[in-house]
This record gives structure tokens, C-alpha cells and sequence, in this order.
């Protein structure tokens, strides 16, 4: 779920969509739209990945390959969302501890 930041370009949304901003912006969205996105991407890869587990053990017509493939993706894309939060806090620690 990386996003490309590019200031001269259009922001891509792998997972899809992106946070909707109104037409007269021309900015784009803001870090923290894009952050709660990010964010809600993962809790519905979580959710989605607990929906097909349910269906699969209730005995619906859920191939184990989907419920793992679904396992998977939320597991990788909660991985990115930690991993950019600790980067984030590195960074912040580091303009913090910066002296003047």
C-alpha cells in the first residue's frame, strides 16, 4: 500500500479509491486524509479477512486459497501501516533532537 509521493504528479491509490476532495481543491488531499485512509484500508482488510475465516468455518462456499490470499493481505498491509508509523516517529525524533 505504498503511495508514490510526488508533488508535481497525481497521488495513486493501490487499494483503490482515496480520499474524495472536493472539486476547487487543486492541493489534493491532505497527510492527515491520507493517513485516515490508510488506516481504514487496513481495519477493512482486517474486517474482510475475518468475514471469509467466518464463512469459510461455517461451511460456505469459500475456497481456502481466497481465505488465506484475504489473511495475507490484511497481514502485509498492517505490517506497511506499523512500519510507516515507526518511520514517522523516527523522523519526528530526529527533527526534535536537531539543534539550532
Amino acid at each position: 500500500m505504498t503511495t508514490p509521493i510526488r508533488p508535481d504528479g497525481p497521488i495513486a491509490y493501490p487499494l483503490g479509491g482515496g480520499p474524495s476532495v472536493s472539486a476547487g481543491s487543486a492541493e489534493g488531499p491532505s497527510f492527515g486524509d491520507l493517513l485516515k485512509h490508510a488506516i481504514n484500508d487496513v481495519s477493512g482488510l482486517e474486517a474482510d479477512k475475518q468475514d471469509m475465516i467466518g464463512a469459510f468455518l461455517r461451511g460456505e462456499p469459500v475456497e481456502l486459497h481466497e481465505v488465506m490470499a484475504a489473511a495475507e493481505e490484511a497481514s502485509i498491509s498492517l505490517q506497511l501501516l506499523v512500519e510507516t508509523r515507526n518511520k514517522l516517529t523516527e523522523a519526528y525524533r530526529s527533527v526534535m533532537n536537531m539543534q539550532s
